[in-house]
């Protein structure tokens, strides 16, 4: 199915007055009786990760590991800070054969989005500097949804042309929809540990925009917050910035979808996974033990220092570390304990 072979790009224009139109060309070629099919599962995995800068080389790395942890069939990857021909070089070297950009806003922003063609067929709809909507056709399922990528500017006037955008779409499709991205913006106190309290007008425009499309919160497991200041007590903010949402439609396509929290390294933003057909964690629970292992890998003194709040009280300090370092464990440098039964078999 090809609904347009490039794609429209706009900027900073509400996306009804072009792109959106070819939305009514779905209907024509059965799309949307296709994506009612019975839901099925589908071991299929998706990474949003706001890198906080592309050019890193840290980048490299941590991107490495996340691909060959959960072997993902799509990766958005938010605030690269780089755009035009220096983003497709960048793209071009990582183990995908589909990908979009958008342009940075300045110095800040930039989206990708990469795929894997054995999985899914994209299909690009329209484009600006913060968001990028396709529709995902998921090969082992014949099924398709709309996927919204999105990096909301950290500036409100822009945010709220965002939301606008957003909004004007929901009237225009029947298709089950996903939205994943960074947002810049809180639903409620949940969301935010530390720092200036919120801002309920800003709350609100948000809550709105998310009701006038019917999207759901689709929750998380893990730590709470994906996004911290890095600063000294006092002074430290934590915040639930990157996540996902689904109308009615997709959640009932795949209704065992869940998001996961990942160790944060490199970025102050930690990845965020969303396991299509997740079948939750082993219930085995074990004491936590240091394994000397972890010191031989690069990324364990980040995983440290994210962890570690200086001045901050010392119970609370080995709690987060404990969390965090087991997620690490388990999502960046492998199971250890799986590890030493292969070593010893």
């Amino acid at each position: 199915m090809v609904l347009l072979a490039h794609g429209v790009e706009f900027s900073r224009r509400p996306l009804r007055e072009l792109g959106w139109r070819l939305l009514s060309k779905m209907e024509t070629q059965n799309l949307n009786e296709e994506v009612r099919a019975t839901s099925n599962s589908v071991r299929m995995n998706i990474i949003l990760w706001n890198c906080r800068g592309a050019l890193n080389p840290r980048f490299h790395v941590t991107l490495k590991n996340l691909i060959d942890t959960h072997s993902p069939s799509i990766v958005i990857v938010t605030e690269t800070r780089v755009g035009g021909e220096r983003a497709k070089d960048i793209t071009d070297r990582l183990p995908f054969d589909g990908a979009l950009h958008v342009d940075t806003i300045g110095y800040f922003g930039g989206i990708w989005v990469l795929w894997k063609s054995d999985d899914v067929e994209v299909t690009q709809l329209a484009k600006t500097e913060q968001e990028i909507h396709v529709v995902v056709k998921v090969r082992a399922l014949n099924s398709s949804w709309l996927l919204s990528s999105i990096y909301a500017s950290p500036r409100l006037e822009e945010r709220k042309l965002l939301w606008n955008n957003l909004a004007s779409i929901a009237p225009l499709h029947e298709l089950p929809w996903l939205l994943l991205g960074a947002f810049n913006e809180l639903l409620s106190s949940r969301d935010k540990l530390g720092g200036n309290p919120l801002n309920l007008r800003r709350v609100q425009l948000f809550k709105d925009c998310l009701d006038t499309y019917g999207m759901v919160d689709l929750g998380f497991h893990g730590p709470q917050f994906t996004w911290v200041n890095k600063r000294e007590e006092g002074h430290f903010i934590q915040e639930r910035l990157d996540r996902g949402f689904a109308n009615a439609e997709w959640k009932s396509l795949h209704p065992k979808a869940a998001i996961h929290h990942l160790a944060r390294t490199h970025s102050d933003h930690c990845p965020v996974l969303l396991k299509l057909d997740d079948h939750g964690p082993s219930n085995l629970c074990r004491p936590f033990r240091f394994q000397p292992m972890w010191m031989s890998h690069s990324l364990f003194p980040e995983v440290v220092t994210d962890s570690w709040t200086e001045d901050g009280p010392l119970k609370s300090n080995v709690e987060k570390f404990i969390a965090d370092v087991k997620i690490w464990n388990r999502e960046v440098f492998g199971d250890i304990f799986q590890r030493k039964k292969k070593n010893r078999g």
